[in-house]
């Protein structure tokens, strides 16, 4: 009997403290008999989730003022060492037109160089045709104007041999324009965030929070020559339009309610 009246008590402590535990607003009692009030986690509010939040977008429309082209030889021969050979003695000429057309060779960069067998099928058996050697490079130019000309050098440089992969424009430094955009983005944010507390009726207050996206700079870009089986001599100078490019950056802002 004693043991079944100690058990009830255990269990009533347990079942109290379970209630003062759940409701999270009642605490222990200090000496003098006042009441100390626990907040609730209900009660805590997030910073973020205060205040009006808008993110602004600013573009920039340059023009580019760098040309990337992806140029190479492509060599096949019964042998490696004959394909081998006609892919240097290509690859030779056409980096000696690109320094005469003034690139310098910081701005000249392998991007491929393999040396694959060619075989093909016959009655049911792999029939070893060859070798086939490439490489490819990625050239900057920096002289966007003389784009064309370069590209017809090169062109003529490598004969038979030259690949050209295509060519896309992009801009060398742009801190500049990072700047504009940036000013721009904050301004969109600020029209956001000022509509959004005039239809609240609520005055807007200062930036609590700002943050930047990675602006982002998109590549133009355009086929020349590509996989051609022969490179006759341009009559005229290949026509290169760079056109223009958007920079793009956006900023996420909270604002204070006053």
């Amino acid at each position: 009997m004693k043991r079944n009246v100690l058990l009830f008590a255990v269990a009533g402590l347990a079942i109290a403290a379970i209630i003062v535990s759940a409701t999270g607003c009642v605490g222990a009692l200090p000496e003098g008999g006042s009441q100390v009030t626990i907040p609730s986690p209900a009660g805590f509010f997030s910073q973020q989730n205060t205040g009006i939040w808008v993110s602004g977008e600013g573009k920039v429309t340059v023009r580019p003022d760098v040309a990337i082209l992806n140029v190479g030889i492509e060599s096949q021969a019964l042998t490696v060492t004959e394909a081998q050979q006609k892919a240097a003695d290509a690859m030779t000429a056409v980096m000696d037109e690109l320094e005469r057309q003034g690139v310098a060779e910081k701005d000249i960069t392998t991007q491929t160089l393999s040396v694959q067998p060619v075989k093909r099928w016959q009655d049911d058996q792999e029939i070893l045709e060859g070798y086939l050697v490439t490489n490819m490079v990625t050239v900057k130019i920096r002289d966007v104007d003389n784009a064309g000309t370069v590209i017809d050098a090169v062109v003529q440089a490598g004969g038979d041999l030259i690949r050209v992969d295509g060519i896309s424009f992009t801009v060398d430094d742009p801190t500049v324009y990072y700047g504009e955009a940036r000013e721009k983005a904050m301004l969109d944010a600020k029209a956001k965030a000022q509509q959004l507390a005039n239809a609240a009726g609520i005055k807007l207050g200062d930036p609590t929070y700002i943050t930047e996206s990675g602006a982002y700079i998109p590549y133009r870009y355009d086929y020349y020559l590509k996989g051609a089986e022969s490179a006759p001599v341009p009559a005229a100078t290949t026509p290169i339009s760079p056109g223009e490019m958007e920079i793009t950056l956006t900023v996420q802002i909270a604002y204070s309610i006053d």
